[in-house]
């Protein structure tokens, strides 16, 4: 299982590195659907549609919603997904007695576009900016600098369960260990670049931390729904790792949250 993931990682790196820097914003937007894509078909899974073909009309969905949102340029919907986001801390706090709300199909698909379509347009977003490839790697970086510092803070001291209902493996160690990481990243990045520029930097710092939540938030709100459906995967297209969502869970919440908060500041256009 290690060797799988390990090998997955190292094709899979290179590939977005590339697609990042590589990439006419245009073409990155077309590129970046694909995952998007498959994770709408991953999610319409975890809502319960096993059949392939009924899953179609969700992913449909989700990708009339990046067609819209692209076309008509509709940037504010990342700071609407911050709103989003703040409800989804709820339900997961409120788990399992929250999943009367929303463990509805119909609810479900309303939880998994407001997840996928602004999450693709943050991304697209940050990519597009004025040296937007390093700034979508920055945010990417505060993510997997979160889960590592997590990992192993929680290994050493985590004791006391964040989410017990929803994530027994999430320790509130592995969060303050993922905070104090992304911490020292973040100064970093804003002292010896000048990304912090357009906002300051205590307000650079915060929206950081902020989006370091936001990243737990996107991997609790995965498992939570995964133990509703009671899959351990969102699906198996990732040898070693699982399904797409897996992998961007995190992702999926953060970047939405940066972006959504920076365009409210002016720091992102």
């Amino acid at each position: 299982m290690l060797k799988q993931r390990i090998i997955t990682a190292l094709v899979l790196l290179p590939l977005v590195l590339w697609s990042i820097f590589g990439l006419t914003n245009h073409w990155f937007a077309l590129v970046m659907a694909v995952p998007v894509l498959i994770g709408a078909y991953e999610w319409a899974n975890m809502m319960g549609v096993e059949s392939i073909k009924a899953r179609a009309p969700f992913v449909a969905l989700v990708g009339v919603g990046l067609t819209i949102v692209f076309w008509f340029e509709l940037k504010w919907l990342c700071s609407v997904a911050v709103v989003w986001w703040v409800f989804a801390a709820y339900l997961v706090k409120r788990f399992p007695n929250s999943a009367d709300l929303w463990s509805g199909r119909a609810s479900m698909s309303v939880m998994g576009w407001v997840t996928l379509v602004p999450a693709w347009l943050g991304i697209v977003m940050l990519q597009g900016q004025e040296d937007g490839a390093w700034l979508l790697l920055y945010v990417l970086l505060l993510v997997w600098g979160a889960d590592t510092g997590a990992y192993f803070a929680g290994r050493r001291w985590g004791k006391r369960k964040m989410a017990p209902r929803v994530s027994p493996g999430k320790s509130v160690a592995g969060l303050v260990g993922g905070l104090a990481t992304t911490a020292l990243i973040t100064l970093v990045v804003a002292l010896t670049t000048n990304i912090s520029a357009s906002t300051g930097l205590v307000v650079f710092f915060l929206v950081s931390m902020v989006t370091v939540f936001a990243s737990v938030l996107g991997d609790l709100v995965e498992s939570m729904v995964k133990r509703q459906r009671g899959i351990k995967d969102s699906g198996t297209i990732l040898p070693g790792h699982g399904g797409i969502l897996d992998r961007i869970d995190s992702v999926t919440a953060a970047v939405p949250v940066y972006v959504g908060m920076m365009y409210l500041m002016g720091g992102i256009v």
